[in-house]
């Protein structure tokens, strides 16, 4: 690896695009995410930045138990997303469904059945500690060697 890349994998570790989704949750984990932009836990000063579009973002945060409307929205909105991406899911429902996981109930968990997830963070909600562990972790993976990897696949 040479030293340009070493410098450009090591700012782009540093400045994280995250883009949100919310496939059917109650709320508590939206709630969590919004704690970790609050003062306490700003999450921009570990350089992870919030986007609505997920043609910006290198992260998408999943909560909610995929309800039926994301079944075909949801790869399509991976597919928008830049390589190197990855996803995290937030929450007990995109791994489970949780309490809307029931008979009878229009819920297809989990998340990973449609777009391949590189972390799960479980609780009802997970802290924001939590939530900001994982997406860093996530990003020394996903810039690590990315040039090399990208190389190898040619």
């Amino acid at each position: 690896m040479t030293l340009l890349q070493k410098v450009k994998n090591a700012v782009r570790k540093r400045s994280i695009h995250v883009c949100y989704v919310n496939t059917g949750s109650c709320n508590g984990c939206d709630i969590e995410i919004l704690a970790c932009l609050s003062p306490r836990y700003d999450i921009e000063q570990y350089g992870i930045y919030v986007h609505n579009n997920p043609r910006e973002a290198d992260v998408i945060l999943v909560t909610g138990a995929m309800s039926a409307q994301w079944i075909d929205k949801l790869p399509d909105l991976w597919d928008k997303v830049p390589e190197p991406k990855a996803v995290v899911t937030i929450g007990n429902c995109p791994i489970s469904g949780c309490a809307f996981n029931r008979p009878g109930s229009l819920v297809d968990p989990p998340v990973s059945k449609y777009i391949p997830v590189a972390a799960a963070i479980p609780g009802c909600p997970p802290r924001p500690t939590e939530i900001i562990n994982a997406i860093l972790s996530v990003a020394d993976i996903l810039f690590d060697n990315y040039e090399t990897r990208l190389e190898e696949k040619r």
